[in-house]
């Protein structure tokens, strides 16, 4: 069974991403509203009509918006999340709530496989950061009639990385990395001491040397090969150009003579759909200009908190 991912919104802003898999559509994180959603989905020739789950890897506010929660609601979508998620989104999400009314909360635990769909499973990894309980997930779908599979990683938010994590990556098509900052654009950035030790610190963010190391551990434990797409996810507006960001990747890449193409993923609109699997289908993409100018509309009505302890971080310009 092939695999279809496409990065919507990567960054402070918000993130969210959708991964499909036999008819089966997955929202890895919703940190848009729901009007913003609809239109990366637009702009990547689909709709909310192809989703029919949530998958959250943690609490902090740019991953969940509480009018998508209400969303999910309202189509009868359930949400997957860990058990540790609960008290922050039960005290911050009214929306949360009425889901858990509905019975359309679904626990997953760390290492734990389970079955999002038919031929659709899913790991969740344990990462360090300061969210709380924080996922990455590693993704396979079905094998094929000669017994071949697609996978795909996914770790949008950690601070540090060790061998049990580079090993549980091994040999996935696509490994979708979080490449935050540039250490001497962070240090130079005129940021608080404080907040600069938070995002470099083992339970902040990963630079492009941190995620290029892991990258390279990762390709060392794999099949060589088998890696076909490095997806750089929540670049740093601030503190990180897309040219440091690529050049870190593709210098892993040529040093293992691996041929695997790199995409950056962008905060303001949707990216590429990668065909992970299988042979490339066809998807009429619209990116006409009333779908650019929904892509603007954020919802500016509505204003959600940021929880305790983030406030001074976000409004300091956390990468």
């Amino acid at each position: 069974m092939s695999m279809r991912f496409t990065v919507l919104a990567s960054g402070s802003g918000g993130n969210a991403s959708l991964l499909e898999a036999g008819g089966f559509g997955l929202l890895l994180d919703a940190g848009l509203g729901p009007r913003q959603l609809a239109a990366r989905l637009a702009a990547a020739g689909t709709s909310w009509n192809a989703v029919h789950a949530l998958l959250l890897t943690h609490t902090h506010s740019d991953h969940w918006h509480d009018r998508t929660f209400a969303q999910l609601r309202r189509r009868n979508l359930p949400l997957y999340c860990h058990a540790g998620h609960h008290d922050v989104l039960q005290a911050y999400s009214p929306a949360f709530s009425a889901l858990r009314t509905a019975n359309l909360i679904r626990l997953f635990d760390a290492g734990q496989e389970f079955d999002l769909a038919p031929g659709l499973r899913c790991r969740p990894l344990a990462i360090r950061h300061d969210g709380g309980a924080t996922f990455g997930f590693r993704f396979e779908g079905a094998p094929d009639l000669f017994g071949g599979t697609c996978s795909l990683a996914y770790l949008a938010d950690l601070g540090s990385w060790d061998a049990d994590l580079a090993s549980s990556l091994a040999d996935v098509d696509a490994l979708a990395l979080e490449f935050n900052h540039d250490v001497a654009l962070e240090y130079g950035s005129g940021r608080s001491a404080r907040l600069i030790a938070r995002v470099v610190g083992d339970e902040g963010h990963l630079s492009n040397e941190q995620a290029a190391g892991l990258l390279r551990e990762v390709l060392r434990s794999s099949t060589p090969g088998r890696l076909k797409h490095v997806v750089q996810l929540h670049l740093s507006r601030d503190c990180n150009r897309p040219d440091l960001a690529l050049a870190a990747a593709r210098a892993i890449l040529e040093e293992h003579k691996q041929p695997a193409e790199v995409h950056t993923a962008s905060q303001d609109e949707a990216g590429a759909t990668l065909h992970i699997g299988g042979a490339p289908e066809p998807r009429r993409r619209r990116r006409a200009a009333a779908a650019r100018q929904r892509r603007q509309r954020s919802d500016r009505a509505f204003v959600q908190p940021w929880l305790p302890g983030w406030e001074a971080d976000e409004a300091s310009g956390v990468a």
